[in-house]
């Protein structure tokens, strides 16, 4: 992180060894970043601040202002949107999304309350067979765009272009994957 981001990474209260995890689970804490004096700082905290309905997990970014917002960058290597279910399944199907030029890339954050949430867009071409809004993601190179607002936010908060995911049905299993 410290290489893309181009600050030192410091990480806040744990020590910087934490375990991969196949996914994150809504409530649960997970690592952030920040751009706070001349480092990143990454602390874990938790996903989704309380809301009227519930914890709020995404936050539409269409037509607001963060400049005085704690902006933060979500790690990720991957994503998941929920479709009805397949024919003989009770549970939605699951689509896994990762960028195709980036195995590690950022989705763009606030923090309100001591949590964060994901900010959304509207849908990228890649997404709009799967949801009717997206996740504002960021190339791993971007990610201080938004610490810092480098560029407006009109261009950051955007849907990704075509061709910038590729997505596979993670549940239930394709046909080759079930005895592969």
């Amino acid at each position: 992180w410290a290489k893309v981001l181009k600050l030192p990474v410091v990480w806040e209260g744990q020590a910087s060894n934490f375990e991969p995890r196949p996914e994150i689970k809504m409530t649960e804490a997970a690592p952030i970043v920040r751009h706070v004096g001349d480092n990143a700082v990454v602390s874990m905290t938790k996903w989704g601040w309380p809301g009227p309905k519930g914890p709020v997990f995404n936050f539409r970014s269409d037509d607001r202002d963060f400049a005085k917002t704690d902006r933060v960058l979500i790690p990720a290597d991957a994503f998941y949107e929920f479709t009805a279910p397949q024919p003989g399944q009770k549970r939605k199907t699951r689509w896994k999304f990762t960028m195709v030029d980036n195995p590690l890339f950022w989705i763009a954050g606030i923090v309100k309350n001591d949590c964060w949430t994901m900010l959304t867009t509207e849908p990228g071409p890649d997404i709009t067979p799967y949801h009717d809004r997206q996740i504002v993601l960021l190339s791993a190179d971007a990610g201080r765009d938004w610490l810092d607002l480098t560029r407006p936010q009109r261009e950051i908060l955007s849907p990704a272009p075509l061709g910038a995911l590729q997505v596979v049905r993670d549940f239930p299993p394709a046909p080759a994957d079930l005895f592969g």
